[in-house]
């Protein structure tokens, strides 16, 4: 089970047998995988048995143990007990032998040793610390130079014939006593067992340990009470950007991405920077609230799961956004780099996965949790941790990863002033283990829920058309007001403006002047400014005098001097407008090109639909229909269930029996047709086979209607659906419950042994 455990890969699929699985654990592609995942600690331990099984073919634990010196036995212990229970190593502890992929993954040179004497078909003198004494000047210096690697050097003519007594070089002495050996004309080698004794009979000049967790101390009711705020700021930002999106869909490249144009304009429509808005835009597409429209002309916008989602508190709209980012594969600080073809990287385009990333960040917020909810640890300590943890990883990638870890997180709301937050702690686990998380939501909701300020549900109105809100506005207040004003400014308090634009925009959704007046009276603090009623009543004035709808666009107007004026403006002229009756004119121009320049002179028209009715722009009427959240790279498989991995061991050994004896089954003694019972009873019998780890024979109609024998063991039942291990085909199959005819218990099965096989009394 530890083998699944450390090496979910080679369960899926699962192996039809334990034979298969060994195939499978050796590898190269696997074994590398598994190398990857391993810390410089146990790298170092593994390396040593594979120099030391190098020069013997095998490395005693107590040999392995005498080449770390630094570590304690106990530590060098587990660490081969770990590398043996991950297929790395096998043997007894006196005879422990590496496979030979990972033989092969360490090189020519492991631990930075040459080939052994033997290998190079050299004897080194018994007495090499003497002879090492009375070496020339300067030979010593030249040993040192390849003493702890790399162990070859160049030599010209190196596989010259050199005489002892004619040595007159340092290099020529050590070649004419073996201490260097040439392996071609210009290529020399310290043997492994010289560089051995050169180095002290150790391996490494030390035990790798990682850098400590030191950090600075904060008060961790700051760093709550911070990282509370942020996250608020960051859910609203989100809710900002899609109800901007709902009614502006910006459009999808052709390489699938955001185009700069659009993310500038989110950015000043949000009053943040544009990286700030790429971010947003990758999380919401990442928590399945962002998406293309799937329209001919393609759009990002708001899915129908957005409107869901913005429904929920606002504590547990966080969780759902920090977890879609804690799992993205998606990096957003590639964006500041370009591609291997020199082009700029698009938010929300291709390559922006690595499947690295989720495991970083979350080992990178795991450091910062165990320091302590309060300690600040710098991001240099965090970097050489995460090189510890994971030395052959990619170095520039993984610490850039680290850094931007940092970043994000701080933007998010699960740290501040360094820190994690304590809210935050119970989000951060292992990517691949999916078990606990409604648990740990619910935990963080709660915790994040009692640091935020209460909704508030009412503005303070000013008379320069402004509204300030006095702390967070109840959900349904703040998209009622961002319908009919901008927001100007956000801190402690947010600021919006009032605008003949935003007041249109609410009236395009369908809103009335009373409902309008209606609003800001109700929600009001102060009195309602006369400035304002004046511009609510001025736009609805004069909104909807003018329609426009399709023919290539039409114009009309109930008021023909509307359209004298419309026609005169100079503006009009790129329209090509015709007046083909007094209330109708047309244009050469769509209705939402004609819809923006009429606004743009300063006119308030709105679209028409065919029946003569007004087209409503309302701010869920642009969705999405995708609901699902983007899938997720990954390298590694997740950690099966405890309940998962017990059946996958069932069937290894099931299928081992099966291939490894040849054992025949056959059905009840004296039944030639496949078994018939009850569905019931079918039921109950294949429940019971998987509980008590039995082989049963059924009959089971196929696709093509006919009554078929298996013999199987049952490894689940559930859901309609018998999970069990074909002894036929040598694999794990599911059948339907319903098209299973029958069950009965086997005479003799490669599960169970039979009567012949049973022991006897005494």
């Amino acid at each position: 089970m530890s083998l699944l455990v450390g090496r979910p890969d080679l369960a899926v699929p699962l192996p039809a047998d334990l034979g298969q699985l060994a195939g499978r654990a050796t590898t190269t592609a696997s074994t590398s995988r598994a190398l990857d995942r391993l810390d410089r600690w146990h790298l170092q331990v593994l390396e040593t048995v594979v120099v030391v099984a190098g020069v013997a073919d095998a490395a005693p634990d107590d040999r392995v143990a005498d080449l770390l010196p630094d570590a304690a036995p106990e530590s060098v212990s587990a660490a081969l007990s770990r590398l043996r229970d991950l297929a790395l190593l096998w043997g007894a502890d006196h005879d422990l032998r590496p496979t030979s992929s990972v033989r092969d993954a360490f090189g020519s040179d492991p631990g930075g040793l040459g080939p052994s004497a033997a290998a190079l078909d050299r004897s080194l003198p018994d007495d090499l610390t003497g002879v090492l004494a009375r070496a020339p000047a300067g030979a010593r210096a030249a040993l040192d130079a390849l003493t702890w690697g790399p162990p070859r050097g160049s030599v010209a003519r190196a596989d010259r014939a050199v005489d002892k007594q004619r040595a007159d070089t340092p290099i020529s002495w050590l070649l004419a006593h073996d201490l260097l050996v040439a392996v071609d004309d210009t290529t020399v080698v310290v043997p492994a067992e010289l560089a051995l004794l050169l180095r002290g009979d150790r391996l490494f000049l030390a035990e790798p340990t990682p850098e400590p967790l030191d950090g600075v101390v904060v008060d961790p009711g700051r760093v709550d009470a911070a990282a509370a705020g942020t996250a608020y700021e960051f859910v609203r930002r989100v809710e900002d950007l899609l109800e901007l999106w709902s009614f502006e869909s910006p459009g999808v490249l052709r390489s699938g991405g955001l185009g700069v144009r659009e993310v500038k304009s989110a950015s000043r429509a949000l009053d943040v920077p544009e990286d700030t808005v790429a971010f947003l835009a990758e999380i919401a597409l990442q928590s399945g609230l962002l998406a293309r429209d799937g329209e001919a002309d393609e759009s990002w916008a708001p899915t129908t799961s957005y409107d869901t989602w913005r429904l929920e508190p606002i504590e547990f709209r966080w969780v759902d956004l920090v977890q879609a980012w804690l799992a993205s594969t998606r990096v957003i600080g590639l964006l500041s780099q370009r591609d291997t073809r020199e082009q700029r990287r698009t938010p929300l385009g291709p390559d922006l996965d690595r499947v690295m990333a989720p495991e970083i960040r979350n080992a990178v917020l795991s450091d910062l949790r165990d320091a302590g909810h309060g300690v600040a640890v710098p991001a240099d300590v965090l970097v050489a941790r995460e090189a510890w943890r994971r030395p052959r990883r990619a170095a520039a990638l993984r610490d850039a990863l680290v850094r931007w870890t940092l970043d994000e997180a701080a933007l998010v709301g699960v740290t501040a002033l360094d820190a994690v937050s304590s809210f935050a702690a119970d989000l951060i686990t292992d990517p691949r283990d999916s078990s606990g998380t409604s648990v740990t939501s619910d935990l963080a909701g709660a915790r994040l829920a009692a640091l935020l300020p209460q909704p508030v549900d009412h503005v303070l109105l000013q008379a320069d058309l402004t509204a300030v809100a006095p702390g967070p506005l109840d959900g349904t207040v703040a998209r009622e007001l961002g319908l009919m004003a901008d927001v100007e400014s956000t801190g402690g308090a947010t600021v919006y403006r009032f605008t003949a634009d935003s007041i249109r925009r609410a009236l395009d959704a369908g809103r009335t002047t009373s409902e309008l007046h209606a609003f800001v009276a109700t929600h009001s603090k102060t009195p309602v400014p006369q400035p304002l009623s004046y511009l609510v009543d001025d736009v609805a004035r004069r909104h909807g005098r003018l329609r426009v709808g399709s023919a290539a666009a039409y114009l009309r107007s109930d008021d023909p001097a509307v359209l004298d004026e419309l026609i005169a403006d100079r503006r009009s002229e790129l329209l090509r407008l015709r007046r083909i009756a007094p209330t109708v004119v047309i244009a050469q121009g769509a209705p939402d090109v004609v819809l923006d320049r009429v606004r743009a002179m300063n006119l308030s028209p709105v679209a028409e639909a065919i029946d003569g009715g007004l087209l409503l722009r309302r701010p869920d009427a642009r969705r999405a229909g995708t609901q699902q959240r983007l899938p997720r790279l990954v390298s590694d498989p997740p950690v099966p269930r405890q309940d998962v991995l017990a059946a996958a061991i069932r069937a290894l050994r099931s299928g081992d029996r099966g291939a490894g004896r040849g054992t025949s089954v056959a059905g009840p003694a004296g039944t030639d047709a496949p078994p018939r019972t009850a569905v019931a009873d079918t039921v109950a019998a294949l429940r019971s086979a998987v509980d008590d780890h039995r082989s049963v024979w059924l009959g089971y109609v196929d696709d093509d209607g006919g009554l078929v024998e298996r013999v199987v063991d049952p490894l689940e039942v559930h859901g309609g659906w018998l999970t069990a291990f074909d002894h036929r085909y040598e694999e794990v199959r599911t059948f339907r419950v319903h098209r299973i005819s029958g069950v009965a218990a086997l005479v003799g099965s490669a599960g169970s042994p039979s009567p012949d096989e049973q022991p006897s009394p005494g």
